[in-house]
């Protein structure tokens, strides 16, 4: 069986985020399609298993294990387990990035004291 899930059937945060855990569907991946102005970004965090991102437009400034880099449109960046990360939208265009979680559902621990509650 397969499933189709419509944007209207999505799950969003408050800024747009769809946030989509396969379990429910039997699909072994989690994803976060994340659509940010300059200046947005999750606050640093980590996962026990990798996490891959897609950049398809805009730049992020991104922090793993302590290393600054810059990823762009076209980009794949990929997180190894148990590492601290985050990224932030930078530049005049809006960032869009798929992060794709290793996982059927999210598992995050957040680092930073200004994590969300």
């Amino acid at each position: 069986m397969f499933h189709v899930i419509r944007p209207a059937d999505q799950k969003r945060s408050d800024n747009g985020t769809v946030a989509f855990e396969g379990r429910p569907y039997g699909g072994g991946v989690s994803v976060f399609l994340v659509d940010a102005a300059p200046g947005e970004g999750p606050a640093l965090h980590l996962h026990p298993y990798s996490e891959t991102w897609v950049v398809h437009a805009g730049k992020a400034a991104m922090t793993i294990d302590g290393a600054a880099v810059i990823a762009e449109a076209g980009d794949i960046v990929v997180v190894p387990p148990d590492t601290p990360h985050r990224f932030e939208s930078v530049g005049p265009e809006r960032l869009v990035i798929t992060c794709i979680h290793a996982s059927d559902h999210f598992i995050q621990e957040w680092v930073e004291a200004e994590a969300p509650a």
